[in-house]
């Protein structure tokens, strides 16, 4: 672990691993992400390569020859010896531990008796150097902080792009006889998002030839002696005609990885069970490194997360790249400043405020670890950010942060699995295009204020008073217990609803959407008529909602004030599918029946059909 978290170079574990701390500018305040900066520089400070190798060094042999293993002393001896020697008892360690743990069968007497050698040699060599002296204080060995680098999340496209700047750096070394080559033909314009459209799909043809018939000679033209045979050549072979395609040696990464460590298609009912293998993978397909991405903020920065995550499996689906090579992993820490105040466009869009941290108080209930380590740190931050620096030095014990932080990321192992929901929006103006987008945790639409238009009016009259909110057509498929589906068709007059996608109980296990909706009742007694409002639950996977009138929403997704729509007259959700499978099941469809079409064929059949977005905790959620 310590070797693949600090990249150090040896031949005998070449897996790298990297943690990735993303902060939105907009969502944490400079003070907050200043902070954290400080906090990770200062974990920096105190290690080193070198002390990276005597961590590794004095570990292994405390825990195989124990009491024959003086630790101070070894540690004062280690640390007088120059960096090139301590590397070289740092590879005969490694390179002893890894063949150990690939020789299952192999016993632990020969670990032992291999470290009891290298000990005895590192003893003797240093016989007839200087005096050594034991280290005063207590023989532990400090574990190294993983290596962090933080960022401010700008735009979509820079998860993607740090991912594949890790594969691209120099530190990459251990396979660099096989992929650097490709790595360096990769270039930064293949990033350009060329997925909108499935159907399109096209692939490179470059020919010499024209292969129009009549540029072929015809057999009454003479042809010299000398060029017969070229011709003859060129009209029986096509020169530097390169035709390239997906090879099956991608589609079964990608299938492998879009599997989230199931190994088959995922029913309806276990989308948010703990991650586990079920079967053996179809391809031994080697990842080299692990890029642990972390998160900090609150549900508003998931929800620009679950985009980066859509755009990359679709390059993905195009274009298998990272997912040969990287094993991506998600984390998130809560966090959320007491002083936070919404703009004015999300105070129209969200009248009433609704838990700003809904995804992590469900994984507090699910998992108590991640409750008592992880939820804690939602005010701590913000806090450590108000504290007086100090003047000298911080001290190890004072990096209660990253300490926090590389214990999250080291044994958060368990993903839950949520489901992310695709939206589609018609507007009131029918010259502007259908927008889609995705939402993650909830979407909330109100009604925009009626202004009645002067054309339709009489002269001189005042409008009439209009009925409070507005008469909505609801389309959707109810769940039931049974998790069977139900098509269900009402009208209704609403003023706004809210769908949440993230359960109130953690024993929900079922992908489905809560829609409350505000319905106005009315009710006519003595005094006149009088109106209420009743909420109305629904529980679906797939709705559509329309206005029949000419009132129109404003509709705000992911509680992101920057991602606020006005004008729209129809709302349609459901669950989001996997870019890859989509692209297969088009590609298997061309050359199906029609009857067959709507049946998973080819790879189809073994890709996941929604796209779910994993968040590692401790514990997962056991089913």
């Amino acid at each position: 672990m310590v070797s693949a978290e600090q990249s150090l170079k040896n031949d005998s574990f070449p897996y790298q691993e990297k943690v990735f701390m993303f902060a939105a500018p907009d969502l944490l305040s400079e003070a907050v992400c200043r902070a954290l900066i400080d906090e990770i520089r200062a974990a920096q400070m105190f290690q080193s390569t070198k002390s990276c190798m005597l961590y590794v060094i004095e570990h292994a042999f405390q825990a195989v020859l124990k009491e024959r293993c003086d630790v101070r002393s070894l540690r004062s001896l280690l640390q007088a010896k120059p960096l090139d020697v301590t590397e070289h008892y740092f590879q005969q360690v490694m390179a002893a531990t890894e063949h150990t743990g690939r020789e299952m069968s192999a016993e632990c007497s020969r670990y032992v008796e291999e470290l009891g050698k290298i000990y005895s040699t590192l003893l003797s060599a240093s016989e007839a150097g200087v005096e050594t002296t034991a280290v005063e204080g207590s023989p532990g060995i400090p574990l190294p902080n993983p290596n962090i680098s933080f960022h401010l999340w700008r735009d979509e496209d820079q998860l993607w792009r740090e991912l594949v700047l890790f594969l691209r750096s120099p530190s990459q070394s251990c396979e660099q006889d096989s992929l650097s080559p490709e790595l360096d033909s990769f270039e930064f314009q293949d990033m350009m998002p060329d997925y909108d459209c499935y159907e399109h799909t096209r692939f490179s043809v470059l020919s010499t030839d024209s292969g129009i018939e009549r540029d072929l000679p015809t057999p009454g033209d003479e042809i010299p002696a000398s060029c017969s045979a070229e011709a003859e050549h060129s009209r029986l072979q096509r020169k530097g005609c390169v035709k390239k395609r997906g090879s099956s040696l991608d589609s079964i990464a990608f299938l492998q990885s879009g599997c989230n460590g199931q190994g088959t298609k995922p029913s309806g009912k276990l989308h948010r069970k703990s991650g586990g293998s079920t079967m053996e993978p179809m391809a031994p397909m080697k990842r080299w490194h692990t890029a642990r991405v972390l998160v900090l903020g609150d549900d508003r920065v998931l929800g620009r997360l679950a985009q980066a995550y859509y755009s990359m499996r679709k390059r993905e689906s195009r274009r298998v790249f990272l997912t040969r090579r990287l094993k991506v992993q998600f984390y998130y820490v809560p966090v959320l400043e007491e002083h936070s105040t919404s703009s004015p466009a999300e105070e129209s869009a969200l009248p009433d405020q609704t838990e700003p941290c809904e995804l992590a108080a469900y994984l507090g209930r699910a998992d108590p670890w991640y409750e008592s380590n992880i939820n804690t740190l939602c005010h701590m931050i913000p806090k450590l950010a108000t504290m007086p620096s100090s003047t000298s030095k911080p001290a190890i014990s004072d990096l209660f942060i990253i300490d926090a932080i590389a214990y999250y990321v080291r044994l958060g192992l368990q993903p839950v699995f949520f489901q992310v929901y695709a939206v589609k929006f018609l507007f009131r103006n029918a010259a502007l295009e259908p927008v889609e987008d995705i939402f993650l945790t909830e979407l909330n639409a109100t009604l925009e204020e009626f202004i009645p238009s002067g054309e339709c009016l009489p002269a001189k009259k005042k409008p009439a008073v209009e009925a409070l909110g507005a008469e909505l057509s609801l389309i959707y498929k109810k769940v039931l217990l049974s998790n069977r589906e139900k098509d269900e068709a009402v009208s209704l007059r609403s003023t706004g609803l809210v769908m949440k996608a993230i359960p109130s109980n953690e024993t929900e296990d079922l992908v489905r959407l809560s829609v409350n909706i505000a319905e106005v009742v009315k009710t006519s007694n003595l005094s006149g008529r009088s109106y209420s409002l009743v909420t109305n639950t629904i529980r679906t996977r797939n709705i559509k909602i329309k206005s029949t009138e000419q009132r129109s929403f404003t509709v705000c997704v992911d509680k992101d004030s920057r991602r606020v729509y006005k004008n729209v007259i129809s709302i349609e959700v459901f669950p989001c599918l996997e870019p890859s499978y989509c692209l297969q099941k088009m590609r298997a469809s061309k050359d199906c029946l029609q009857e067959e079409k709507e049946e998973d064929i080819g790879l189809a059949k073994y890709l996941p059909k929604s796209l779910l977005l994993p968040i590692n905790t401790f514990a997962g959620i056991i089913q």
